[in-house]
């Protein structure tokens, strides 16, 4: 865990301290986790990423893992056709980097046709992530699990407990809005 808090990824930590190798470390662990038997589909996500306006915000995943668990870990959760495009950490190269390094930000952004920092929005589960973001000019927004303590300082933008949040902080980007939703809900308008 201390890895992860310092480095943004257990495996950098890893590779640096005990010359560990990234791709061996991937098949071994990360690939031949039995994720079906813990990551099923989520509806609730679905929704939300479907209900995204397209004409306003591309999608774009942007992890620390290896293409091939981050692409499992969509695909189980079944949101993989949400996303145009990917950003990983590549383990493969000599010196591969990570977020919260501002060289992966700078490889998202080139990656997915972006140019202006203040055009990137991004949410992530972790402190040190969302405050590189932030620093860099992208708006951030901190996802703090319910398990989790709220960090003492907050390093993002913005910090939720849960991404239906993301209606209430980004509502012009939203189809319909928290409120228009339980309008429907209760059938009210």
């Amino acid at each position: 865990m201390r890895y992860y808090k310092d480095y943004g990824l257990a495996i950098e930590g890893l590779v640096r301290y005990h010359k560990v190798d990234p791709l061996e470390y991937n098949r071994k662990v990360d690939d031949a986790l039995p994720l079906e038997d813990i990551i099923k589909p989520n509806p609730q996500l679905r929704k939300l990423l479907e209900d995204i306006d397209r004409s306003k915000v591309r999608l774009w995943l942007f992890t620390n893992a290896y293409i091939t668990h981050g692409k499992r870990v969509v695909r189980l959760l079944e949101v993989d056709d949400l996303f145009e495009g990917i950003t990983y950490c590549d383990y493969g190269a000599e010196r591969f980097i990570c977020k919260p390094n501002r060289e992966m930000y700078a490889k998202a952004m080139k990656e997915a046709g972006v140019s202006a920092m203040s055009d990137c929005y991004f949410v992530d589960d972790s402190h040190i992530n969302a405050k590189a973001a932030q620093a860099l000019g992208w708006t951030s927004v901190h996802l703090v699990e319910e398990t989790e303590l709220a960090p003492e300082h907050q390093g993002a933008k913005y910090q939720i407990r849960h991404l239906e949040e993301l209606r209430d902080i980004f509502p012009q980007f939203f189809k319909s809005r928290n409120k228009d939703r339980s309008d429907a809900a209760d059938g009210t308008d």
